[in-house]
């Protein structure tokens, strides 16, 4: 299966507060919020959630397709991705913007508070999908993940246009989008992602019910952090896949993202939508043991055995062919 992979591209700033926001937030000042507090660790990463998502794909032995918008200081960051694998010649190069930064900092609890600066990503939304699958070839499947508002309606729109098979991935820019939007981005999807919050404005934002929402996607993944993720089917049962446990929990910056290629990796290969969850919970506990959204590896022994002791035997023989395959890639050096 062929994957194309819409959405932002950025470099990451991830800082860590070794104590609790909730602290320093007083129940009757919560009108006038300033807060200053010192870090005691600053890493600069490379990411953004459509790069996040290809480089996981890429790791897990697809070729995806990266498309977005990035600034004149992407050349270096092009270069890595297309080492491990990446299609990175249909990203738009700004002229005159850098490319987006997230900045995150996160507390000894794992809470997070985090600004994003949108830069070239705005520009997004001159990229034609169809120039897109003239270069590379209709897609099999594309995901529309956060990125410029107006880029996403018009992936969206585009894919229903050329018979794309769409993942919705509105994440953090449904704050952004009003009833009409939302529902136009959700219409039609083959799967839906969100985490547990995100659903709930999801519900609010279009102003349908769980069943309705349901009745317009093929199906909808709910991630719950450490409780694991949730699969809904109109007229199923849904099912509830738990996390993979590890003590070893570093920073959940691009959990979200690691989890949707381990999904869609598996989903490419045919597999069943509860074993893609599964591999999707046992790439989300690499990338939380490691600093940063890009900078895990993946040793398939070591999954192997995640996968059965998180899911027992048959679960791991059902990826067993797709772990046989994994490509060995050096360590990452960014």
């Amino acid at each position: 299966m062929r994957i194309t992979v819409t959405g932002s591209i950025a470099t990451d700033h991830l800082m860590s507060f070794p104590g609790r926001f909730r602290d320093l937030l007083l129940p009757d000042r919560l009108d006038h919020v300033s807060l200053s507090f010192l870090t005691d660790r600053l890493e600069i990463r490379q990411g953004g959630v459509a790069a996040n998502i290809a480089t996981g794909l890429a790791r897990l032995g697809l070729r995806p397709v990266l498309v977005g918008a990035a600034g004149q200081d992407f050349a270096e960051y092009a270069a890595r991705l297309e080492g491990a694998g990446v299609d990175t010649g249909s990203v738009l190069i700004s002229e005159n913007l850098h490319t987006a930064r997230f900045l995150c900092t996160t507390d000894a609890d794992h809470n997070q508070v985090a600004a994003r600066y949108a830069g070239a990503m705005t520009e997004a939304r001159k990229i034609s999908l169809a120039a897109v699958a003239r270069r590379v070839g209709v897609p099999d499947l594309l995901v529309v993940a956060p990125n410029d508002p107006a880029a996403m309606l018009r992936h969206t729109a585009e894919c229903r246009v050329l018979g794309i098979p769409f993942v919705a991935d509105p994440s953090q820019q449904l704050a952004r989008l009003d009833r009409e939007e939302t529902r136009r981005l959700v219409v039609g999807a083959r799967h839906l992602f969100t985490n547990a919050s995100e659903a709930a404005l999801l519900l609010e934002r279009t102003g349908w019910t769980r069943d309705e929402v349901l009745s317009r996607v093929g199906a909808w993944v709910t991630t719950h952090g450490a409780d694991g993720a949730e699969l809904a089917r109109r007229d199923e049962p849904t099912e509830h896949v738990p996390a993979v446990p590890t003590p070893d929990a570093v920073d959940p910056t691009g959990v979200g993202d690691a989890l949707r290629s381990g999904f869609l990796a598996a989903v490419a290969r045919g597999l069943p939508l509860t074993t893609a969850l599964r591999l999707g919970c046992a790439m989300a506990t690499l990338v939380l043991e490691s600093a940063g959204t890009q900078e895990y590896q993946i040793v398939p022994t070591d999954l192997r055995s995640r996968l059965l002791d998180a899911y027992g035997p048959s679960e791991a023989a059902a990826l067993e062919p797709m772990l046989a395959e994994l490509p060995r890639l050096p360590e990452y050096t960014g």
